[in-house]
């Protein structure tokens, strides 16, 4: 993926993720008495996968109630963090045309791609998953 395409996907993807959170938000009481999941993967199997929750451990984050958000779901601070700070750096190479963020996520990728790390990685997410499911989330 050159630069270019990648500052336009997580401008984008930044861009949903806001606007999902707004929406969320200005909905909660609706969606928390509704059950109302956009999760697939729970609709199909009943089963929560392991990014379920992260919006709503997002939205405890934004609103200052950290020790829920770990609760609900620990991605919720590695995606608050990219939308925070992924919208700022990627800003700033565009004024000072330069490529720091693009250098980063290469060496980012290239670091989690070492076999131990990324098994690590997924045992991680496993065990997420596997407290996702204990939960009932």
């Amino acid at each position: 993926m050159n630069r270019n395409k990648l500052y336009k996907f997580l401008l984008v993807a930044c861009l949903v993720g806001y606007i999902w959170l707004f929406f969320s938000l200005h909905h909660e009481n609706e969606i928390q008495t509704s059950q109302m999941t956009v999760c697939l993967f729970k609709k199909t199997t009943n089963v929560p996968c392991p990014s379920c929750g992260t919006t709503r451990a997002v939205m405890h984050l934004f609103q200052g109630d950290f020790s829920s958000s770990i609760l609900i779901n620990p991605f919720g601070i590695l995606v608050a963090l990219i939308m925070i700070i992924a919208p700022i750096w990627i800003g700033i190479d565009y004024i000072q045309k330069k490529d720091t963020f693009f250098q980063f996520y290469k060496k980012s990728e290239q670091f989690i791609s070492r076999k131990w790390i990324a098994v690590f990685l997924v045992i991680l997410v496993l065990l997420n998953w596997y407290w996702n499911i204990k939960k009932g989330l």
